[in-house]
């Protein structure tokens, strides 16, 4: 049976080291290769059913931090989702896994670890490091945050991320080519289920989407 994989990562030596390791220990393997968010999210639409594992950057282009993670779970839910990131901190791992992720490899582990871990994933565990395996969890306010956001639509998570890069209404409505009322709905849904009540508050509160803040 073919293992159907798509990484996401804007960079190509990863992404080629990454096809090298797992064709070793996966014969049959199908690799679709993305550069930003929005093509990971593309080719997972076309044939959801059939994607066994998606691999994401936490840096890559079109997304901020954590939100790309939830973009995935929101658009598919049943499509697991393991973070491949250069970040290795204590914290950043353990919220990934709190907010969702099937596992967490950082890109500091040699390409036979990486490949292991995938398989292991890939067999329905949830991996991490072994030295953060059982030790500890999430601080219960990231947790609390994760499932605000996880609250969210797709539509509203693109949303938020472009109000942190600062864009109106009118900006977004041109960019998501919908009616600028239509954000404004949008934005007063997210506002309300993030619990607050201003757009600058709303970016402040999405800045703690970025992978690596720690705060423990």
């Amino acid at each position: 049976m073919t293992t159907h994989i798509v990484i996401g990562d804007d960079h190509p030596l990863v992404q080629a080291a990454l096809r090298s390791a797992l064709a070793a220990v996966l014969p049959d393997l199908d690799i679709l290769e993305c550069q930003t968010l929005d093509e990971v999210l593309a080719s997972v639409s076309l044939r959801p059913e059939a994607i066994d594992l998606v691999l994401l950057d936490l840096n890559m282009p079109g997304t901020l931090g954590f939100a790309g993670l939830f973009l995935m779970l929101a658009q598919h839910p049943t499509v697991p989702v393991a973070i491949l990131s250069a970040k290795q901190d204590a914290p950043t791992i353990r919220r990934a896994i709190a907010y969702g992720a099937s596992g967490y490899i950082p890109k500091s582990l040699s390409l036979p670890a990486m490949a292991e871990a995938i398989t292991r994933i890939l067999a329905g565990e949830i991996w991490m490091p072994a030295h953060l395996t059982g030790r500890g969890a999430a601080a219960d306010s990231d947790v609390e945050l994760g499932g605000r956001f996880a609250s969210l639509s797709a539509q509203q998570l693109r949303i938020l991320t472009m109000i942190v890069e600062g864009k109106l209404n009118k900006q977004i409505a041109a960019d998501l080519h919908i009616a600028e009322q239509t954000v404004k709905v949008h934005v007063s849904t997210i506002l309300r289920k993030l619990g607050v009540v201003t757009r600058t508050q709303a970016a402040v509160l999405a800045q703690r989407l970025s992978a690596g803040e720690d705060r423990s």
